[in-house]
């Protein structure tokens, strides 16, 4: 499985282009369809926080997965969001996807919508884990078990 190219501006105001635009070699990457699901994101916070300070050339990314919308729509759906997170870091790393939301699934075989999808990507968009919904302790074992199991440049 491969992350689509997708382009979307972070709550930084900043567009940004993935694969491409990935910052690490290994990125981890939390896709959101329903505003409450920013609970079951924020339970992975701790691990991919301690992971991105402690794993060479990691980062993570929020990405709010929505329809495709114009830009009034957008801009509305953004300013709310960017007012809600304080956190600059957070706003950077927070990308808004206004897409084609049938093909991106299809692509990264999300079968629902009811809860979050969490990707491991390489730096060219490859699927390394995947996995979904809410943090538990088992997750977040297959999650470092991954993560340790990369082949990263020194």
């Amino acid at each position: 499985m491969h992350l689509p190219t997708v382009k979307g501006t972070n709550l930084a105001r900043q567009t940004l282009t993935f694969p491409v635009d990935f910052a690490g070699e290994l990125n981890l990457v939390f896709v959101a369809f329903q505003q409450w699901q920013q609970r079951e994101v924020d339970s992975w916070g701790p691990l991919a926080e301690d992971l991105r300070q402690t794993t060479p050339d990691f980062e993570y990314y929020e990405f709010p997965t929505i329809y495709r919308m114009n830009f009034i729509a957008r801009t509305f759906i953004n300013e709310g969001m960017r007012a809600g997170i304080p956190n600059n870091a957070t706003r950077r790393r927070t990308i808004t996807l206004y897409l084609d939301k049938r093909q991106f699934k299809k692509a990264l075989n999300i079968t629902t919508e009811d809860q979050i999808w969490v990707f491991l990507f390489d730096r060219q968009g490859t699927v390394l884990w995947r996995s979904s919904g809410p943090f538990t302790p088992e997750k977040g074992h297959e999650l470092e078990t991954a993560v340790s199991q990369q082949k990263l440049p020194v």
